[in-house]
């Protein structure tokens, strides 16, 4: 039987340990969903199963709420979407992927064309929520823990409280019900598979999850760092200066900058991730020859050397280890993909498959020859139907 968190609004509202405020920021209306879902069908004719579960306008609403990181309390912020028509919806929980600019994050850019399909399943009877995570919107003054497990999961999970505890004094006529999915893509598609984990193992008596979405991500980070180092080029440097910064600033690993990167790229990394230079802008301040960006002790010691122990370690802690999942389970990868290759999801379901996971609750979809970024989109399609299916069973 499900819990229900009612969204009735009262006079007598408690002092919240995670909600802070909203805002409604823009609403869609169910005439403007279906006709950018018919646009959109003229390229992805996957998008015309969705629309007839178009069923009420959408309210978008921003959130400021509580998390911490490292032991700080610190307030970031989100999105919350909600149908307009007053009932008793599921969660959908949506982690984006790689972002440099403060500019772009859900909270800052609402009506940004990369979210805005998201938005929308609020249309078809979910409340969705979109975390900004650590580093944007609200706590733009800080760095974003890039792949850090820890205040990644925490920060989400900490905004599905602040939704629960709040909906009965925020979110007038809308019930929100103990079921949850997950949704993402990159970056996102780590944090979602994380989450997963955390959700089923860690958290299972507070959220009663029923299924994720994992899409193109780098599951198993020592895995993909050592794979992208033993070739000469990689055309998106950013991902890799973005990680080690992260790590740098949050202690993550003991070796400086100066230890893996060449001048001039040491010196001038942690002015690249200040939530002003967009990926291509950092690519440019980079250099895309794997030679030219490591050290040629790094290149030749990662795998190795004492001297690196610590950046292993920081790259295995912050990878998501197999387990026996009995929550659905759906991997979507293009396998043209030159940012994080295929092999990623390939190894990654095959891991959980021998881990005990059953092939009938953990499944996968390869997109024929689909770069990273032309397989979002159809990465979404079929993890929205996915979800749907799911919630409709």
């Amino acid at each position: 039987m499900f819990s229900v968190y009612s969204c009735r609004k009262t006079e007598d509202k408690p002092e919240y340990e995670y909600f802070v405020s909203k805002e409604l920021a823009v609403t869609y209306t169910t005439t403007t969903i279906t006709s950018m879902l018919s646009s959109g069908a003229e390229l992805y004719p996957e998008l015309n199963e969705i629309k007839g579960y178009v069923t009420s306008d959408v309210n978008v609403f921003k959130i400021v709420y509580k998390t911490e990181i490292y032991g700080e309390e610190i307030e970031v912020s989100g999105l919350v979407c909600a149908p307009a028509a007053p009932g008793e919806y599921p969660v959908v929980s949506f982690q984006n992927g790689t972002n440099t600019v403060n500019a772009y994050a859900p909270s800052e850019y609402v009506i940004n064309p990369s979210y805005q399909l998201v938005e929308y399943i609020a249309s078809m009877g979910f409340v969705v929520v979109i975390p900004d995570y650590p580093g944007f919107g609200r706590s733009k003054q800080i760095p974003h823990p890039y792949l850090i497990t820890g205040p990644t999961v925490r920060s989400v999970t900490d905004m599905l409280y602040a939704l629960n505890e709040c909906c009965e004094y925020e979110f007038e006529g809308i019930t929100t019900r103990n079921e949850y999915y997950l949704v993402g893509y990159s970056q996102g598609g780590w944090a979602t598979l994380a989450l997963h984990k955390a959700l089923e193992l860690d958290y299972n008596d507070d959220f009663d999850l029923h299924g994720s979405v994992c899409g193109a991500g780098p599951y198993n980070l020592y895995s993909l760092l050592q794979g992208m180092i033993d070739t000469t080029e990689y055309p998106m440097p950013y991902y890799l200066g973005y990680i080690i910064n992260a790590y740098s600033y949050y202690d993550q690993f003991t070796n400086p900058v100066t230890d893996i990167l060449n001048e001039p790229y040491a010196s001038k990394l942690g002015t690249l991730y200040t939530g002003t230079l967009s990926g291509s802008q950092i690519n440019n301040q980079l250099s895309t020859s794997i030679p030219g960006l490591f050290k040629a002790d790094f290149l030749s010691g990662f795998t190795s050397s004492p001297t690196y122990l610590s950046v292993r370690e920081a790259l295995i802690n912050n990878s998501i280890s197999p387990w026996n999942s009995y929550k659905p389970l759906l991997f979507v990868h293009g396998d043209g993909d030159t940012h994080v290759s295929v092999a990623a999801t390939h190894n990654m379901y095959e891991a959980m498959i021998n881990a005990g996971t059953s092939s009938e609750i953990c499944s996968k979809v390869i997109f024929p020859d689909l770069d990273h970024g032309d397989a979002i989109l159809p990465s979404m399609i079929g993890g929205l139907v996915f979800i749907l299916n799911l919630r409709d069973q």
